[in-house]
């Protein structure tokens, strides 16, 4: 995680979600989808604008994986390439791949490599439902960083998240978020490798996670069209060190502007939200 304290230290807490669905993008990119080659050009030519608009105030980059997946092997090329395309632009600034990964052991190695090795992430989001054995090829891995959900920023969340379990920490019976949470913080965490996913749409279960585990990082999704509140989620997520958190803004940022003008829309909100970020912070350290 030294990418992202490193960046932390400059006061830089915003993730920019690169969930670049090839339909949204600007008319003028989009060559029609009969052109496999024309997609995997539109979907790179987009990343690289905001990439170039937005790097002087992002601490990472966060490519959601269904959305390269889903226009076949021109999108997973356009995602190989996003990420070098951000390692040239952004040196320094870590791309966490999205794709919640989460499966028995010898599939999950399978994964931990298309995601590392293949695709040249520098971290990713995983899935805890099955245990840390079945995700012991990502938590080895101490060159990247794991971020593992927690409490997530659907609707639906708590269907499941929210069941009580049966174990206890401090004292006091924990929700199954909580456990997750206190596990890997408290468990998992012997390399130092390791964060957590909180959705902002849930601010007193992100303050619950934080009070639980610490300073370990925790990325915080659903800020922007999901309808978290930032200051809620700046409030609830930082670290006693004033830093610990990654706030990820994606769809309010990227599709800022449908039109020609989409970069520099994007470079706007982008540094508006930095601004507001940075704000809130100062204020909760002064308390």
């Amino acid at each position: 995680m030294k990418m992202l304290s490193d960046l932390w230290d400059k006061g830089r807490f915003l993730c920019v979600g690169l969930d670049s669905a090839y339909e949204k993008l600007p008319a003028h990119l989009r060559p029609g989808r009969e052109a496999a080659i024309g997609i995997q050009a539109a979907i790179e030519a987009f990343n690289e604008e905001i990439v170039r608009a937005t790097c002087h105030v992002v601490c990472a980059y966060k490519p959601n994986f269904g959305f390269y997946a889903a226009q076949g092997i021109p999108g997973i090329s356009a995602l190989i390439n996003t990420i070098e395309i951000i390692h040239k632009l952004a040196p320094g600034v870590p791309v966490i791949l999205d794709g919640k990964f989460g499966d028995i052991g010898n599939t999950s190695a399978a994964y931990a490599e298309f995601a590392f090795d293949v695709c040249g992430a520098d971290a990713v989001t995983v899935n805890p439902y099955l245990g840390k054995e079945a995700l012991g090829p990502f938590l080895e891995r101490t060159d990247k960083g794991i971020f593992i959900l927690a409490r997530t920023s659907n609707p639906g969340a708590g269907e499941f998240q929210d069941f009580f379990s049966t174990s206890y920490y401090e004292g006091n019976k924990t929700m199954l978020y909580q456990l997750v949470a206190w596990q890997v913080a408290h468990q998992w965490n012997k390399l130092g490798n390791l964060g957590l996913v909180a959705g902002a749409t849930s601010p007193q279960e992100l303050q619950s996670i934080r009070f639980g585990v610490g300073s370990i990082p925790i990325l915080i999704p659903g800020v922007g069209a999901q309808g978290g509140d930032l200051d809620a989620a700046v409030t609830a997520g930082i670290n006693n060190n004033g830093d610990g958190f990654v706030i990820n803004v994606s769809r309010s940022i990227i599709f800022a502007s449908g039109g020609e003008d989409f970069a520099e829309a994007a470079k706007v909100e982008a540094e508006k939200i930095h601004a507001a970020i940075c704000a809130c912070r100062r204020e909760v350290m002064a308390r």
